[in-house]
């Protein structure tokens, strides 16, 4: 771990957001304590994270119409000479303004009074498993194609990063990796050793701090020991009481200056409607008492702890009602711990 993030419970969520105009999902986006700039699929496809990743990626076709992206394998090679002109040029790796208004928008704010900004980019684990080639095959299949994908797309992370840097020296850009939980299903071929490997190589080309979040139920293992992360975001109110049985792991992954982003809030509307501020209150309570009795003060945990909604959501047939009630909540639970422990 190179980095020591702030901690101390402060409030943040993943990129995407149910939206379909750019003021209103700015609005929420600063509404937590770290501020992200918004991913927004709904107003447009090139505001959704695979595009985003794939722009300038040689032999990648966007289908704006079927809302689909793939690669030919005759283009990739066919286009990989011009890459190699042009990618040295200053700004290569930039989001244009096509593939995303919101970050633009972003940049344009004041944002060197915060204590952290962030951005995200989808992970090259799940933009492998989902651009797939003529032949309908994931390319992170092909080994030639996979290794400069994971190339290509650490120059876009970090191109990110450093314009993020120039508004707010505490930045970062974490990996939205929801294809980490598919690479441990037998089916996959392609192994937790080899993706590893090629894992740690990824992170070791970041210039910030290296953060993954996901939503699923991964090997807890992988993500708490065999990487070198210095923030982990995942979904502890559906699985918070697996994750946290991984006990020494998470001990020893808070106890190094890592922090754990516990996504608390549902923002599924049939989850929600279940759910208030004393019963997340609990929740979190009982996570961070158990947690504790395994080594670690309770202060200390707090620290390295960060809160945001459980998971991003487009299906909610009301829309951003109930994401933005989410992050009511979420900011009712920031701010009630931060009190309690005396964390401002």
């Amino acid at each position: 771990m190179t980095y020591k993030l702030p901690g101390g419970c402060l409030t943040t969520a993943m990129g995407i957001l149910p939206h379909r105009n750019l003021e209103d999902a700015m609005k929420l986006a600063f509404s937590v304590d770290v501020p992200f700039w918004p991913q927004i699929p709904r107003m447009s496809y090139y505001e959704d994270m695979y595009v985003q990743s794939s722009e300038k990626l040689p032999g990648i076709h966007v289908d704006t119409e079927k809302h689909n992206i793939t690669l030919s394998t005759d283009k990739f090679y066919e286009e990989l000479p011009q890459f190699f002109e042009e990618c040295d040029t200053h700004g290569y790796y930039q989001l244009t303004e096509k593939y995303s208004v919101a970050f633009d928008a972003f940049l344009n704010h004041d944002l060197s009074s915060y204590k952290c900004i962030r951005g995200q980019s989808v992970g090259p684990i799940s933009f492998g498993f989902k651009i797939t080639d003529e032949n309908k095959k994931p390319i992170a299949y092909n080994d030639e194609i996979r290794g400069f994908m994971f190339d290509f797309m650490a120059e876009k992370c970090n191109a990110q990063y450093r314009q993020l840097k120039e508004k707010n020296d505490t930045a970062l850009v974490w990996m939205d990796e929801p294809g980490l939980q598919m690479l441990f299903a037998s089916f996959t071929g392609y192994t937790a050793e080899r993706a590893a490997e090629d894992y740690r190589g990824y992170l070791e080309k970041l210039e910030g701090p290296k953060g993954v979040h996901l939503c699923g139920n991964p090997d807890w293992s992988f993500l708490l020991s065999a990487l070198d992360l210095d923030i982990l975001s995942m979904d502890s109110y559906s699985v918070g009481h697996i994750f946290t049985r991984y006990k020494e792991e998470v001990v020893n992954f808070l106890k190094k200056g890592a922090i754990i982003s516990w996504g608390i809030t549902p923002t599924l509307t049939e989850e929600l409607t279940l759910e208030n501020f004393n019963s997340l209150k609990v929740k979190l309570e009982e996570m961070f008492a158990y947690v504790s009795s395994q080594g670690i003060a309770m202060d200390e945990l707090l620290d390295r702890s960060w809160f945001a909604p459980s998971r991003c959501c487009l299906v909610n047939p009301d829309l951003a009602k109930s994401v933005e009630d989410s992050f009511r909540l979420l900011r009712e639970l920031g701010n009630h711990f931060k009190e309690k422990y005396k964390l401002y």
